[in-house]
């Protein structure tokens, strides 16, 4: 329990960092008595703790977005121009999430079983790094989510599908795409918030089911171990959540890439000396 406990914490400090959440869940499991890679289970499931945070956080944008969306699609009701951007919101939220949900779902046996090796964590832990230093120094903020269209919010949804590869990040990638298509630190990760909702809940509410199927495989931890984790994961992201906007209005994103390629290149040292196990 005390070690589900601690991931859980680490889920939460790290799913809305561009640092990857799945990879220090990964890296962190290697360091337990278990020394034992947790899961992607483990990891899809404690990740609905942290998105819990970001459906209480920005409640009120979400219902105003599904509201504006809903009376768009069903009643077809003459909207006010600030509805009109709420339901664009939602149109380009689901647009965005169909890379990753058609990737996940069909490649969810490879990147499961295939995708956990420290050595490719490592190695993407750096290489992204440099990709999100680069789109964060050059990237031009000129542009706010007020002008997001359709092809903008796709090639969102495909950088967010890199993240099915343990390393990458999630908020990582995706703000690493808004910054190279010139939007502000803050919209590109006000984006991202929004973004990962369907895909993650998708992700954990499937591995949630799987994990109660009688044929389900065994686990390194139990239900219980997972909730408490996830609990965890919920409070301590909220409030990253609330830090992480209030420093990126002000800061750039250089502290988590030095960091980034820092533990990346600490990594590949104790694979090469044995140290640890891929």
């Amino acid at each position: 329990m005390l070690e589900a406990l601690v991931l859980g914490i680490v889920q939460g400090l790290t799913e809305f960092l561009p640092i990857s959440s799945s990879a220090h869940i990964r890296i962190v499991g290697e360091f337990m008595n278990k020394a034992q890679d947790p899961g992607a289970r483990f990891t899809a499931i404690t990740q609905i703790g942290t998105e819990l945070a970001v459906l209480i956080f920005f409640r009120n944008d979400i219902k105003a977005i599904v509201v504006s969306w809903f009376r768009h699609l069903v009643r077809r009701a003459e909207l006010t121009t600030e509805e009109k951007g709420q339901a664009r919101m939602g149109w380009l939220i689901i647009i965005g999430s169909v890379p990753i949900v058609v990737l996940g779902y069909f490649g969810r046996d490879f990147i499961t079983n295939d995708l956990r090796s420290l050595w490719l964590i490592a190695s993407v832990m750096i290489i992204f790094g440099v990709i999100l230093g680069i789109a964060d120094k050059y990237g031009k903020s000129e542009r706010s989510l007020v002008q997001l269209g359709t092809k903008h919010g796709f090639l969102y949804g495909a950088a967010q599908a890199l993240a099915l590869v343990p390393g990458v990040s999630r908020s990582g990638a995706t703000i690493a795409m808004g910054r190279f298509l010139g939007y502000s630190r803050e919209a590109a990760l006000r984006y991202s918030f929004l973004l990962a909702l369907p895909a993650v809940f998708g992700s954990g509410l499937y591995q949630l089911k799987d994990a109660f199927s009688s044929d389900a495989a065994p686990n390194v931890f139990s239900i219980s171990e997972t909730f408490a984790a996830t609990a965890v994961a919920f409070v301590i992201g909220y409030i990253v959540i609330a830090w992480l906007l209030k420093y990126v209005a002000t800061k750039s994103f250089m502290p988590f890439i030095i960091y980034r390629v820092i533990l990346g290149s600490t990594l590949l040292v104790l694979l090469a000396t044995g140290v640890i196990s891929a």
